[in-house]
């Protein structure tokens, strides 16, 4: 998608007449690297193939051990699931795309400034959409720490070896995942675990770094990480958040068995949660 709006953009500065050879060798180069980022992300999934082909071989030793716990789980709905993914995309490929060419594209015409100004407000757009689906599905919202008030010197306080309370570590691990820092955000709720391990906060950093990891589509890690969830905070908000989601990761391998144990599993616990509902709807659309 990137190749083709490059090659949109360079033949329009050339019709236009506004390019300068400059402006043209800058978009070549720019075009290099997205496909030298194609190859990567080619390579990048091979790896995840075969992690994936072994994670199977090794799955149908403990089938029977995960079914006899009956692993249940809690989160957003399948649909709206994949639609977060793709805004989330597209918010990041937005925001990358202005930092990295405004400078250069600005001084083109105004036409292509009116252009920045209405992908910058699409973006805005999405960002406020997908904070409405996070709050329907009882979500911290994107912005959890904007409440709160927590000083902006509290990152470099970790830095110079001054002790963050466990309030302080929660809200800086979620915003670094809001912000897409993913694996800083995975150190950080892993740091508040070690640190605080019966924090009121325990059972939502456990949840997201399962959510990290579904994001990533490491399901098989995904489904072990929302599992600590259900075992060891039962009582915690994020069950049946874990329940639904670890029904859809097993979906999202292929094992349609565990899914639908899962997700009947969570209808019957919780009937009348919103994860509820959506457990029902995806399994309608289960194929016999």
């Amino acid at each position: 998608m990137d190749k083709f709006l490059v090659i949109v953009l360079l033949f329009t500065l050339v019709f236009s007449g506004c390019a300068t050879q400059q402006d043209v060798t800058t978009i070549d180069y720019r075009l290099a690297l997205i496909e030298k980022q194609y190859s990567e992300s080619v390579k990048k999934r091979k790896e995840l193939e075969s992690r994936l082909a072994t994670y199977k071989k090794a799955k149908h030793q403990n089938d029977q051990e995960l079914r006899s716990r009956s692993a249940g789980q809690y989160a957003q709905i399948d649909e709206m699931q994949e639609e977060i993914a793709a805004i989330r995309g597209k918010i990041e490929e937005t925001e990358y795309f202005i930092k990295k060419q405004v400078k250069d594209l600005e001084r083109v015409d105004d036409k292509k400034g009116g252009q920045l100004a209405r992908i910058d407000e699409t973006a805005k757009s999405n960002k406020n959409r997908l904070d409405r689906i996070e709050k329907y599905l009882d979500l911290e919202p994107s912005e959890y720490d904007s409440k709160i008030d927590v000083r902006s010197d509290s990152t470099p306080a970790i830095k110079t070896g001054k002790q963050l309370s466990e309030r302080e570590m929660y809200i800086a691990a979620k915003k670094a995942f809001d912000q897409g820092e993913i694996e800083s955000a995975k150190v950080r709720f892993q740091n508040l675990l070690k640190t605080y391990p019966k924090s009121t906060h325990a059972d939502n950093a456990q949840f997201w770094i399962g959510e990290i990891y579904y994001r990533e589509k490491w399901y098989e890690k995904a489904i072990l990480e929302y599992q600590k969830v259900i075992e060891k905070y039962p009582k915690g908000n994020k069950v049946q958040s874990s329940l639904l989601k670890q029904g859809l990761a097993f979906y999202n391998i292929g094992d349609r068995a565990n899914a639908r144990l899962i997700l009947n599993e969570l209808i019957k616990k919780y009937p009348k949660s919103n994860e509820a509902k959506i457990a029902k709807r995806k399994l309608k659309g289960f194929t016999p």
